[in-house]
């Protein structure tokens, strides 16, 4: 337990300088995180908006193509009115040629929506592409700066990377899950030194008793206001070595 107590505040220690370094980018990566989300919100809408445009273009074409066949059937109808020998077959084709009439005007009018359908998706596609040009100008110039600033602390944060990496590979996978949560729910500080009786995190003082069970390293002990893992002033001394 003692060992699993020392790696665990290693770890957090690693983990405050590798918050440390990353606070001094400022910004800049929420930033980046930010227009790289709103880059694949602009594209996905590009793409759908692309899709209606293709579709609405099908089917303005597959009306246009009934158009021109039912004005074929038309023409045919007109023909054999001359042929008809009784009212009753001029009756029927009249129904059919009033149909054809119908139909053509419906499909017109179909054509005439798909045709505004189509054109109000190319509006939209073509007004979505000069955002996102804008948008990825931007994005650009964010991960630019934010190159620069990292290069500056590139090599501590692969070294602490690195550290951080080697004490993960020692730890069960529980004990790791509740340092993640504790860490999550406490900006960032899972586990803190008692320091004048204290809790480092919270600064609720420690019960007398607890003080001499923190010493004896063979348990997990938690802050009772806050919820942080509290370490003895022994573990606390531990110093990471950089390799």
């Amino acid at each position: 337990m003692e060992n699993k107590l020392r790696t665990l505040y290693l770890l957090q220690l690693v983990d405050s300088h590798l918050d440390e370094l990353e606070e001094l980018k400022g910004d800049l990566p929420s930033e980046v995180r930010g227009l790289e989300a709103e880059q694949a919100g602009l594209n996905a809408r590009l793409a759908e908006r692309d899709n209606a445009m293709r579709t609405a273009f099908v089917q303005r074409d597959a009306a246009d193509s009934d158009i021109i066949e039912t004005k074929a059937k038309l023409e045919k109808y007109k023909k054999q009115q001359y042929a008809v020998r009784s009212n009753r077959e001029y009756d029927a084709l009249t129904r059919e040629m009033d149909a054809a009439t119908e139909g053509i005007a419906k499909l017109e009018r179909e054509m005439e929506t798909l045709e505004g359908s189509a054109t109000a998706a190319r509006q939209d596609i073509e007004t979505l592409k000069v955002q996102l040009s804008a948008l990825d100008d931007q994005v650009k110039e964010k991960k630019a700066a934010l190159a620069e600033v990292s290069k500056a602390t590139e090599d501590e944060e692969l070294k602490y990377q690195h550290e951080r990496q080697k004490l993960v590979a020692r730890l069960h996978k529980a004990d790791l899950t509740t340092y993640e949560r504790i860490r999550k729910a406490k900006k960032g500080k899972a586990i803190v030194p008692v320091k004048r009786g204290a809790c480092g995190g919270c600064f609720n003082r420690v019960p007398p008793q607890r003080l001499l069970e923190l010493r004896r390293n063979d348990r997990f002990h938690t802050c009772e206001r806050c919820g942080r893992i509290l370490v003895s002033d022994e573990i606390a001394e531990a110093k990471i070595s950089i390799a």
